[in-house]
């Protein structure tokens, strides 16, 4: 991925050794739960010998306006910096193409795109969403439309899951910024009432229609990110395919207990991720990722 030299956002503020301030409780609720929840999951299957899925499952709760804003004010009380850092400098890139995409999309559906901020952060912060903990990966909030990632996920996401690559990384937040639109939209927020009045099960698999949904909006951004500036590689989308087969519900249950649980998914397999992301991908259409009106996932 040829993402030296592009634009990065102004809409990414670095906290890196700042605890924040606050004290809180732990996101339990997972309107903040994202790719990265799988992180907290395994490390609990690896060393409680609890399967990866039921750890999930206690985590999964319920996760339009003007263009591009300025970054947010910190709520730490301490002024938020921009990174300087390589690994922040392309996570700020890649933001910014998802900024450039996503207005354009939504210019062409007749709305109008507001950009979250990208909060850096390490080990724990503050959200309108809970504290938010590094072990829990890169999450969404819709309270305060923030995108939060620890770095340091990405080196799990390398070594303990299998799935490096730059575009391995880019495809995190492009899922991320993929709840973040589903927020504009108002899908979350009737997902979230209908989970309410749903059985486990039921709310299970609603879960699992809007995780598709994020990594089909995913492929959505990288099939016009690579139209407009033709910096993907040999290999970039296979790198994205493979994250997102690396934490397909069905994959993490084998991991965790070597007994795989349908009823028990909360983001889907690894052969639905990979396949949303694609159809996402192959023409770009924020149409084709209805995962609540087809039948079969």
């Amino acid at each position: 991925m040829k993402w030296e030299g592009q634009r990065e956002s102004d809409n990414v503020e670095d906290m890196r050794g700042s605890s924040g301030g606050g004290g809180g409780l732990p996101m339990l609720g997972g309107r903040g739960l994202g790719i990265g929840g799988v992180v907290i999951a395994l490390i609990a299957g690896w060393i409680f010998g609890i399967n990866p899925l039921t750890v999930l499952g206690l985590l999964q709760g319920g996760s339009a306006a003007p263009t591009h804003q300025g970054p947010a004010p910190s709520r730490s009380g301490e002024p938020a910096r921009k990174p300087q850092d390589e690994g922040g400098r392309f996570v700020s890139v890649v933001l910014a193409d998802t900024e450039d995409v996503w207005t354009r999309v939504f210019q062409a559906g007749g709305k109008a795109y507001r950009a979250p901020t990208l909060t850096l952060f390490s080990g724990q912060y503050p959200t309108a969403c809970g504290r938010g903990q590094a072990a829990m990966g890169p999450f969404y909030c819709p309270g305060d439309q923030h995108v939060y990632i620890d770095l340091s996920f990405y080196a799990t996401l390398r070594d303990r899951l299998g799935a490096p690559g730059d575009f391995a990384q880019a495809y995190v937040i492009a899922h991320e910024v993929g709840h973040h639109v589903q927020h504009l939209l108002g899908i979350t927020d009737k997902v979230d009432a209908a989970r309410r009045r749903q059985s486990e099960r039921e709310a299970n698999a609603m879960s699992v229609r809007l995780e598709l949904q994020a990594d089909c909006f995913a492929g959505v951004w990288a099939h016009h990110s690579q139209q407009s500036k033709g910096w993907l590689e040999a290999g970039d989308i296979d790198e994205a395919l493979n994250a997102a087969a690396q934490i397909g519900d069905d994959t993490l249950q084998r991991r965790g207990s070597g007994q795989v649980v349908p009823e028990s998914f909360t983001h889907g397999s690894s052969e639905q991720r990979q396949r949303w992301f694609k159809r996402g991908f192959g023409q770009g259409a924020v149409k084709d990722c209805d995962t609540f009106s087809v039948r079969q996932l």
